[in-house]
């Protein structure tokens, strides 16, 4: 292998961090967050520095480019460093400097300005480091001490519980380092220095504005204001400020069967609304509103940071817009509609998501569910997909549906109920056609193997339920929007990151359900006397017998949301003794969903727990039943 790869955390502004893959080859680095989404790459041309330091538990690499801008790697281990040492002195051509860290607690010391980082050392050993891209205001307090405001991000925080507000350093008259005069004191100087790097004054007025949009998650009508950082979302009882390299991905989706169009932007680390944390920003936008909007940057602005990324004006379709000038802004990548298509030649299926009604988003690298609770899954985090149907053998309504099962390798579930039964082979051959595994009445195979079992046309293994699907297919209604014409460098993207919902929140109710056939009859003409009985004949006015549950099968295992209910439903019932048994889960549900992920870990593990002992239980029991049978005991 061409160079060196190590699993490194990436330190972002004011300390957020990120964990993801270190390479380090001979014609630079190159640093990918875990999951896909943010990717840093510095050519070994644009390598001015290197620098190492003992951190608490680990190693730290310290990459500067040409422009003055810092990179902060955590993670390596002591040898590492020699090894990588050799390789960059022989590849790159560069000598790492070694910095100690200062661990005194002194706070008299020099400041050292160094591209966009400011460096406060004490002795020859580092304190303490701060990017001044993150600095919003300075200014100066009397004549010696100069005031740093730092930029209020509302998702700095989200994973920290502290984040860095403001700095001030006093800087006496007689100060050598910066050198002033009466009418301008050394406090006036390092300002100056400052103001130099900091992004100060770029919150005096936005680029463009957006007025009276509505926002799907975080619920309301905000007004949107994209500054050169940053963009502003502005409600009548929110505000919310968003730093763009939190901004991992955005989706531009069409709304099925509606005159509008999701704008999604996903963030990392999620912004916070109380308890609640949202890692989407869904935006809902009337697909046929024509929009015209000029931005207020200078020509030098376009032709030297934005050129080729934004054009002076813009007029078109509302969405359209708006997704161009803040990916121009943020330079974040689109994602729009794969290859997938829908019965009715749409981008998505309607189904269910903990007891929400939706659309289900098939991507060339993950699903996304939209719009609440939007839900992110790459491909490369399934496990499994496994495909349900409702009310096997019966009359009932819900055998016009089916449920997909898509279970993680966290060993987290999500349960898309209600899909309408004439997507059921648009699906399959997606994911088959994606690779991934399917999970086929207890065994998990390679979708190569599923589509052998599903091509066999012998006429004993014909399934009555899927030759009732071939033959009424084509009587559903349910149509998706007109088709979507992507712009050509954009159709298509991958999906790249992911912040996933907890697990369902509620189970999926009593009715039941059955694991979709392994055979497929497809090629096999369908018999009428199979699905109903001649005119006259007696038994025709008589239901099909209901086979009963064996009592002896395995419990489902329940969700986290059931772990919960059971442990916290007395409490409820204390505190409102005059709830109704109806009230009582609604107030359960409620709670449910003000709870932080941290809160929901311990029933997520009663979860996961309770699913393994399910699985391990249903093998011993189908073990059984086989047994029985070959016996010619019959069960029911």
């Amino acid at each position: 292998m061409d160079g060196h790869q190590f699993n490194a955390i990436f330190l972002g502004g004011r300390g957020g961090t990120n964990p993801g893959q270190f390479r380090l080859h001979s014609g630079g680095l190159q640093w990918k967050k875990q999951g896909g989404g943010k990717e840093i790459v510095v050519n070994k041309s644009e390598i001015v520095s290197l620098t190492w330091m003992k951190v608490p538990r680990a190693y730290q690499l310290g990459v500067r480019r040409k422009d003055g801008v810092f990179y902060k790697f955590i993670g390596f281990k002591e040898q590492d460093v020699g090894t990588l040492n050799s390789f960059i002195q022989k590849n790159i051509g560069a000598t790492p400097n070694e910095k100690q860290l200062s661990v005194s607690g002194q706070n008299s010391g020099a400041v050292d300005i160094d591209g966009n980082m400011l460096t406060f050392m004490v002795g020859n050993k580092q304190a303490f480091e701060v990017s001044l891209a993150d600095v919003s205001q300075t200014q100066l307090q009397g004549k010696t001490d100069v005031y740093l405001e730092f930029h209020v991000d509302d998702t700095t925080g989200a994973n920290e519980k502290d984040s860095l507000m403001d700095l001030s350093f006093h800087v006496p008259t007689t100060n050598t380092q910066f050198v002033g005069d009466e009418n301008r004191p050394p406090a006036q100087v390092l300002l100056d220095r400052v103001k130099e790097v900091a992004d100060v004054g770029s919150s005096e007025e936005p680029v463009v504005t957006f007025e009276g949009i509505s926002i799907l998650t975080p619920r309301g009508r905000y007004s949107i204001e994209l500054y050169l950082s940053f963009l502003r979302i502005q409600g009548q009882a929110n505000d919310f400020k968003i730093q763009y390299a939190s901004v991992v991905r955005l989706f531009l989706l069409p709304k099925s069967n509606q005159p509008h169009t999701f704008v999604v932007i996903t963030l990392d680390p999620p912004i916070r609304k109380g308890q609640t944390l949202y890692p989407h920003i869904v935006i809902q936008f009337e697909t046929e509103t024509v929009v015209e909007r000029e931005l207020t940057l200078s020509e030098e602005q376009l032709a030297s940071k934005y050129k080729d990324r934004l054009d002076q004006s813009y007029k078109g379709l509302i969405h359209e817009v708006f997704t161009k000038i803040l990916r121009g802004l943020s330079g974040s990548k689109v994602t729009r509609p794969g290859s997938f298509r829908s019965a009715q030649d749409g981008y998505a299926v309607k189904s269910s998501l903990k007891a929400e009604d939706g659309l289900l988003y098939p991507l060339e690298k993950g699903f996304f569910f939209l719009p609440k609770p939007p839900t992110l899954i790459l491909h490369d985090e399934i496990d499994y997909m496994e495909f349900e149907r409702h009310g096997a053998g019966g009359s009932s309504v819900s055998s016009h549906y089916f449920d997909l099962l898509v279970r993680l390798k966290s060993e987290q579930e999500h349960l898309f109920r209600n899909i309408q039964r004439n997507e059921y082979h648009n699906l399959f051959n997606f994911i088959s056609g994606k690779g991934l595994k399917i999970h086929n009445l207890g065994e998990v195979q390679t979708t190569a193997g599923v589509a052998a079992v599903l091509q066999n046309t012998d006429d004993s293994t014909v399934d009555p339920y899927l030759e009732d699907l071939k033959n009424q297919a084509g009587d559903e209604s349910d149509e998706e929007d007109e088709d979507f014409v992507a712009d050509k460098d954009d159709s298509g993207s991958p999906t790249d990151d992911s912040d996933e919902e907890q697990s369902d929140a509620s189970d999926s109710g009593g009715e039941k359900k059955e694991k979709m056939p392994k055979k497929d009859a497809t090629s096999v003409k369908p018999s009428s006397s199979k699905r109903k009985m001649k005119d006259g004949d007696e038994e025709g006015s008589k239901k099909r017998p209901k086979k009963k549950k064996d009592p002896n099968a395995p419990k489902r295992g329940m969700t986290a949301f059931m772990f919960f209910s059971n442990a916290d439903r007395e409490n409820i019932k204390k505190s409102n003794p005059g709830l109704s048994f109806t009230e009582v889960g609604k107030a359960l549900g409620e709670k449910w969903k003000k709870m932080s992920a941290e809160e929901k870990e311990p029933y997520e593990a009663m979860a996961r727990a309770d699913s393994k002992r399910y699985r391990e239980q249903m093998d011993g029991y189908k073990r059984g039943a086989a047994t029985k049978a070959d016996s010619g005991n019959d069960s029911d």
